[in-house]
């Protein structure tokens, strides 16, 4: 959608750890926001919809699971919705997540989990606020008792959807249908690849049937007011099923005179369709063979009024689903009428909130008396202290709404977060730096001083420059200084540039140590041309400008293949040897080096 424009950046420190970033109505991109002991080592966006972000994180000590994470509605702050949820490798090696958003009911869905090695079912209804086991069916096929107690035992359905148009998944459900649900599973403590069956719900997972003991692909026709059924085999079938009553009964019909391998099924696309096609090959070697099956002619007439009731969608008793009641039109068990269009849910009632239609917000966790409280790695104070007086932020109350949640009045307004002046601090780490970030500055140029403070605000504080060299200036509020504060020095040297900053509640203060110098622009070396051994003699360098700022000597003797290097113009040394002798200074002014050489002559009397 639109409103959110997700991109995932990976970045990795020095610790090889990945950021992921997000935009929010193609705004600048900003870091997605995890509990601070996340430390994730693969996502995967599940969904964008109604202007939020569902994402699976692998965390550094996860292999088979992921966990659950719900954003906000800029997708920035995540809280966590279900721990690990069970993962696999697809054929291409794409990893699949066990999490199955069940179609025309928002805020539903259906996840396994690992508990202690043992992967089960949970089922949600307001987008991971609370989950829950699945019940059991009440008796088998044939009519008898199961006896399946929660949460010892539970029904526990296979997850997966085919990527294939032709042939179904593990689990369906239709927009247009949505109360149905049809899925593979089995009963008992957990999830197993044996003894596999069918089952369905007509209303929405609060009870299920078992229709049939073997895996069945299933296709919704006429809103799922036609159910059809036909087995996963790899021997050839003539035979499929029909439900006119949401699962409830099923009869038998033979679509094929020949018994057909059967490739894959499809329907027609269009909410009022009856027609499906099957295709596959009655041989190994024969072509394949296409099947169209128009069910029409099943009905003699259109559905009218009365061949309707009313039906709430509900979870285990509660009307309140994502905040609204809502009422569905359902056909009449017994009527066998050709629905048509489907219309939607029949009214929709919002209801008053309470404080389930509330999840904990970011940095909250929920505790066993049902409270939002900070958890231990967050301050709630931090995002007042990311905003400047006279500006305001919003101050978390712990809750934060659930998405898409229709509820009204109640709590509504002691849960939702109430937007607050943000409070003035006392400044804290001020530093001061020259607009170039550099230490040097050059005689008689204009350089510039940007004042930082982290914590504060510069505008409704009085700042004190002083240059270190007599002058010193003070502002009332930082529009003087937003474009930084020039000053030219007069005269070379090293000065201590200090700054203070203070208000009603503090002040703070910095030091920058400035070198100021001026071009070097010649070097004349001067020492006698002759001297005797072992007499102490000088040599001095002699600069133009005289005054050219902090300096660097380097004395080059003779052969010496190490120099001597000073911070004074002037040395004294001897020679012990008579001969001819050159004496080289190097002297460096910042970027720039000059240099002179002498020669002098050393006799033994003069």
């Amino acid at each position: 959608p639109d409103d959110i424009v997700l991109l995932l950046l990976l970045q990795l420190t020095s610790g090889g750890r990945p950021h992921y970033y997000v935009s929010y109505r193609r705004n600048t991109f900003a870091q997605m926001k995890l509990p601070k002991y996340s430390l994730p080592k693969d996502m995967h966006v599940i969904s964008t919809d109604e202007n939020q972000v569902f994402a699976a994180v692998q965390e550094w000590n996860q292999n088979d699971t992921y966990n659950l994470y719900i954003s906000d509605t800029r997708g920035i702050y995540f809280t966590l919705a279900l721990e690990n949820v069970k993962s696999s490798q697809g054929l291409e090696g794409n990893v699949m997540i066990d999490l199955y958003e069940v179609a025309g009911i928002k805020g539903m869905f259906l996840a396994n989990k690992k508990i202690d090695n043992q992967v089960k079912t949970f089922i949600t209804y307001n987008k991971g606020r609370d989950w829950s086991l699945l019940p059991a069916p009440h008796t088998d096929l044939r009519g008898n008792a199961i006896h399946c107690l929660l949460p010892y035992c539970s029904l526990h359905l296979h997850l997966k959807v085919s990527d294939n148009p032709y042939t179904s998944g593990n689990i369906a459900s239709r927009d247009t249908a949505p109360s149905i649900i049809v899925a593979s599973g089995n009963i008992g403590a957990e999830l197993s690849d044996n003894d596999i069956s069918m089952f369905v719900t007509s209303d929405a997972g609060n009870t299920w049937r078992q229709i049939f003991e073997e895996e069945h692909s299933v296709l919704y026709l006429d809103q799922g007011g036609v159910l059809v059924a036909m087995k996963h085999t790899s021997l050839p079938i003539r035979h499929l099923w029909l439900s006119f009553d949401e699962g409830r009964s099923w009869s038998k019909y033979s679509f094929t005179s020949l018994p057909l391998f059967v490739d894959g099924v499809l329907g027609e696309p269009g909410e009022e369709t009856l027609i499906m096609t099957v295709f596959g090959h009655f041989s190994h070697r024969s072509e394949w063979q296409l099947v169209k099956i128009d069910y029409k002619s099943i009905f003699d007439r259109r559905c009218a009024e009365e061949d309707y009731r009313p039906w709430q969608l509900h979870s285990q008793g509660e009307a309140c689903i994502m905040g609204a009641k809502r009422i569905y039109r359902k056909r009449k068990s017994e009527k066998k009428c050709m629905q048509g269009k489907y219309a939607g849910a029949m009214t929709s009632e919002p209801c008053v909130c309470t404080e389930a239609d509330f999840d904990c917000d970011y940095g909250y966790e929920r505790h066993s008396n049902g409270q939002c409280l900070p958890a231990f790695w967050y301050n709630p104070s931090s995002l007042s202290k990311d905003c400047s007086l006279g500006q305001s932020y919003l101050n978390s109350t712990g809750y934060r709404k659930v998405v898409s949640n229709n509820c009204t009045d109640g709590v509504r307004e002691r849960y939702t977060a109430k937007p607050q002046q943000c409070p003035g601090k006392p400044p804290q780490g001020l530093r001061i730096i020259t607009s170039d970030g550099k230490l040097t500055a050059e005689q008689g140029h204009n350089v510039t001083f940007l004042v930082q403070l982290e914590e504060g605000d510069l505008q409704r504080s009085l700042i004190q420059v002083d240059f270190g060299d007599g002058i010193a200036v003070s502002y009332a509020n930082l529009s003087s200084t937003e474009d930084g504060i020039k000053h030219i020095y007069q005269n070379v040297g090293i000065f201590r540039v200090t700054v203070l900053v203070e208000n009603s509640l503090g002040s703070d203060n910095a030091v920058l140590y400035l070198h100021v110098t001026c071009p070097l622009e010649h070097v004349h070396l001067s020492l006698p041309f002759v001297t005797t051994k072992n007499k102490e003699i000088n040599a001095t360098a002699v600069l133009w400008p005289s005054q050219v700022g902090t300096l660097t000597y380097v004395w080059w003797f003779g052969n010496n293949t190490e120099p001597l290097i000073t911070l004074e113009g002037s040395i004294a040394f001897t020679f012990s040897a008579e001969g001819m002798n050159t004496i080289t200074v190097q002297v460096s002014a910042g970027n720039t080096i000059l240099q002179d050489t002498k020669t002098i002559a050393v006799y033994g009397k003069f």
